[in-house]
């Protein structure tokens, strides 16, 4: 992996905006089939080619293809056939008047099936083309580092319930298990693997009302079965992102990250990728005062708000950066986005064009952060 050791290099967590056309054939129900593989192929040319416009030094495919960061495992694993939790909606049950206004944000894929079933593997040719076509519009595009991303068995225990393994504990090593493929197949075709793991924040609205001792439980058994597999696989071609959700929710419940970092930092991957700059989790900085990154260890902390319509000026960026430099070293800093721009597939809650300024504006930021700390 990369590490900022003569500039301050960029990237971002992962979903960026798709076109208009692959929306469609997702929104059609179309999961694969020549129109789609054509659409996704332009797709992933376009978004790589606009990262490297916008300066990002660490890209990716933009997810262009699938209808979340988790869902699409549906399509591939065998063993979802279980009943669909109920629509999600907006989340915000305890504010009617802001639901309503958010009601338009709702992800248009709500079919979140439980786990009716041993969970194995039915499409990985769908793996397979996914790393291909990234890795060929990579090498086209002379991109010297790149990533995919990859759901945790955490955070798929978390958003596909578990109705057939005896124990959670074993629906989440079953899921360690089959997953670990993947993750394999992503790192040795040359990419960093990154490991999307918001469960290990945002599962805590889960448990409502439940202390942060038995909480910090849960979350452990979570890195526990994401280390197990991903044990063969070297630290440093993994980074992992933690995050709070990319709601415009006012996140007041939100578990502290001061309250889960340690466990975090006992997962294998050698960078952790969390928010850092959305007005709930800005000032969480100050947690990395108290807690000493471990030896080769990185931080992608956001500088940007992946929820936001604003442009952050690169003057606030350069701050926020040289902020984590200065009390982390700025070789273990490499800033990116709070979250994916493009979470779910035809839901859009920062304008597209705006995506890409916002983007250009964290490289501009990085080069005023590394006049500064260089």
């Amino acid at each position: 992996m990369r590490r900022s050791t003569t500039r301050i290099l960029t990237t971002h967590t992962g979903s960026l905006p798709r076109p208009a056309k692959v929306v469609e054939q997702l929104l059609a129900g179309r999961r694969s089939g020549a129109a789609l593989d054509a659409a996704v192929a332009e797709a992933v040319a376009d978004v790589i080619a606009k990262q490297k416009a916008a300066g990002i030094d660490i890209v990716n495919d933009g997810e262009q293809g699938r209808t979340d960061y988790t869902v699409h495992v549906i399509d591939r694993l065998n063993g979802f056939e279980g009943q669909s939790d109920a629509p999600r909606g907006t989340g915000e049950p305890e504010f009617p008047e802001l639901a309503q206004l958010l009601s338009q944000f709702a992800s248009p894929f709500q079919h979140r099936p439980a786990c009716s079933g041993s969970v194995s593997w039915k499409d990985f040719a769908a793996v397979e083309a996914d790393i291909a076509r990234a890795k060929a519009a990579m090498t086209k595009a002379g991109i010297e580092e790149y990533f995919m991303t990859s759901p945790s068995p955490g955070q798929i225990a978390r958003y596909l319930k578990n109705a057939h393994y005896k124990t959670v504990e074993d629906y989440l090593f079953a899921l360690s298990d089959v997953m670990s493929r993947e993750y394999r197949a992503i790192v040795e075709a040359g990419f960093i693997l990154q490991l999307d793991c918001p469960d290990l924040a945002m599962s805590y609205a889960l448990y409502p009302g439940i202390g942060i001792a038995d909480y910090r439980k849960i979350i452990a058994l979570n890195v526990e079965a994401l280390n197990q597999s991903i044990k063969d696989l070297p630290a440093d071609r993994m980074r992992m992102h933690v995050c709070w959700g990319s709601t415009l929710g006012p996140h007041h419940g939100d578990v502290p990250l001061k309250d889960i970092v340690d466990i975090i930092l006992k997962a294998k991957p050698q960078a952790v990728s969390f928010p850092g700059a959305n007005p709930r989790h800005g000032h969480e900085w100050k947690v990395w005062q108290d807690v000493k990154l471990p030896d080769g260890k990185a931080i992608i902390p956001g500088v940007i708000d992946s929820t936001s319509n604003f442009v952050e000026h690169p003057e606030l960026v350069a701050d926020r950066i040289v902020q984590y430099a200065k009390v982390v070293g700025r070789e273990n800093v490499i800033p990116g986005a709070d979250c994916g721009f493009g979470t779910f597939a035809g839901r859009v809650q920062v304008d597209t064009k705006i995506v890409w300024m916002k983007l250009a504006s964290l490289s501009e930021g990085a080069r005023l952060a590394t006049r500064q700390l260089w």
